[in-house]
């Protein structure tokens, strides 16, 4: 076979090349027309040019990156390639573990935690021929929806640096958002995929609980994965959600003696082959108009377009959901909490004892209720679970908001269980928007989020596409056919 040689393009001296999306990149890499090489200084160019105001990639690896683009290159041009990611520059969260680089949670207690091996998913991509140079920021623990730490610092949301990006896979939005990289591998248990996604303009796929394997990202010390928490891709567009989909997801470890993955195709092709059911507000929480008003606004479009959409929504009674859902998300990330932690929520769930049922009681009574008491939530679980899958025996979907308003500005005082946003001129709880995160993950259901255009100020709205259990490529195509009809990434102004 004769030798393929990348061919310069002018594109490449702005740069401008990272913001096409990863199907695309691989497409040029296979066809000769860019080299991995000259794919990977394009990402880092940009993140020396952007990351020292956003600060979204906090360890960097550039130099094996190089060495290891070379070999990627040598490949390619004998027509050798790894998978469908070969050549493509990605950084990954922080908190999955990346051989002899740190995986500190942003805890100061693990900043000397340096795994010796990669997380399933890490070792997925790279033998798919993706070349990681970095990892992004998040919050303390996972625990927030800004991304910021006492090890790595604050990171900014691109479309307005004064505020969050979101979290926990914040760092990872603005890196795609940028483009710093070209495909990220995040998690979410309480929209930390979906919520950065619709903060910073991007793609974003919460998987089924258990398709995407956990292992390698877990608190140190602990081996099972967590209640709730999943691991999946963010990207620029629906068909690289689809694309990582399909690199990261499927059986591992003892499951992997007798599973096969074999995930339904979507069988609709256009979106009047989809009958939506649409839930844009909610009586548990207040939403901020602004971001309702541009939902509804693409909710009214695809309509136009031919979709088939009604008012619905799952016949669940919506605040005992969200007391259900907080109660099982508090169960499963109290159960990696430190001692310290767990003697002073033994200490404040008190305070439920005795009636009170704030928020950060509800945390502290969770963290330390009983074994048979988390028994009859998760139990109230199931019978939700079989009320979606009713549900959807009617409907296809579900739309809904990913969060409660735009990104809001930095605050970094108090607790998250006392900080408080702005919506509609007055301020609610932050926490209040976990009600949209647990709509769907409290009954391990895919979630994906899909840009949907600028509201009135100024910054980006995502919409959520609920899917039936498994039925990940549905939400998916979708997601696809939003892209194609609204436009999906558009580059935040400064960073085209």
């Amino acid at each position: 076979m004769q030798p393929r040689r990348a061919t310069y393009h002018p594109y490449m001296a702005d740069d401008s090349i990272m913001l096409r999306n990863a199907t695309d990149l691989a497409g040029l890499v296979r066809r000769g027309e860019v080299s991995p090489t000259e794919l990977l200084n394009s990402a880092i160019a940009r993140y020396e040019k952007y990351n020292p105001t956003l600060n979204a990639v906090i360890v960097e690896r550039i130099d094996a990156a190089r060495a290891h683009a070379a070999e990627l290159d040598a490949e390619a041009a004998r027509g050798d390639f790894r998978g469908p990611l070969h050549g493509i520059p990605m950084t990954i969260k922080e908190a999955f573990d990346w051989a002899d680089t740190p995986s500190t949670w942003g805890n100061t207690a693990w900043a000397n935690n340096i795994p010796t091996q990669n997380a399933v998913t890490v070792d997925r991509l790279l033998n798919a021929g993706a070349n990681i140079y970095g990892k992004t920021n998040v919050p303390f623990m996972l625990g927030d929806w800004q991304s910021f730490n006492d090890i790595y610092g604050t990171t900014n949301n691109p479309w307005d640096v004064t505020r969050v990006p979101g979290g926990s896979s914040g760092g990872s939005a603005v890196a795609l958002a940028t483009g710093m990289a070209a495909l990220e591998l995040g998690s979410d248990i309480g929209a930390s995929i979906r919520n950065p996604a619709h903060y910073c303009g991007v793609f974003g796929h919460k998987p089924t609980m258990s398709l995407v394997p956990f292992e390698g990202h877990v608190v140190p010390g602990n081996l099972p994965e967590q209640d709730i928490a999943v691991c999946g891709p963010l990207a620029r567009s629906a068909a690289d959600l689809d694309l990582a989909l399909s690199v990261l997801a499927g059986p591992t470890g003892l499951r992997s003696t007798g599973y096969k993955l074999a995930l339904p195709e979507a069988t609709q092709v256009d979106l009047s082959e989809f009958k939506v059911a649409v839930m844009l507000d909610t009586p548990v929480i207040e939403n901020d108009s602004v971001l309702l008003d541009a939902l509804g606004n693409a909710v009214d479009a695809l309509a136009k377009a031919g979709c088939r959409i009604s008012e619905a929504s799952p016949d669940i009674d919506q605040h005992e959901y969200h007391e259900n859902y907080l109660m099982l998300l508090r169960a499963a990330t109290g159960a990696v909490s430190s001692a310290e932690v767990l003697a002073a929520a033994t200490e404040g769930a008190k305070a439920w004892d005795s009636g009170d049922r704030g928020y950060q009681a509800l945390v502290d009574h969770a963290m330390t209720m009983t074994h048979h008491e988390w028994w009859q939530h998760h139990n109230r679980r199931e019978g939700y679970r079989l009320a979606w899958a009713s549900f959807f025996d009617d409907y296809d979907l579900l739309l809904c908001p990913t969060a409660a308003s735009t990104a809001y500005p930095h605050d970094h005082t108090g607790t998250r269980a006392t900080r408080r946003i702005p919506i509609n001129g007055g301020t609610e709880p932050v926490v209040d928007q976990l009600f949209w995160a647990g709509w769907s993950c409290n009954s391990y259901l895919p979630g994906t989020v899909a840009p949907v255009g600028l509201c009135a100020d100024g910054l980006p709205a995502g919409i959520q596409i609920v899917a039936p259990h498994l039925h990940d490529r549905r939400g998916i195509r979708f997601a696809s056919l939003v892209e194609q009809t609204l436009g999906g990434f558009v580059a935040p102004p400064g960073y085209e």
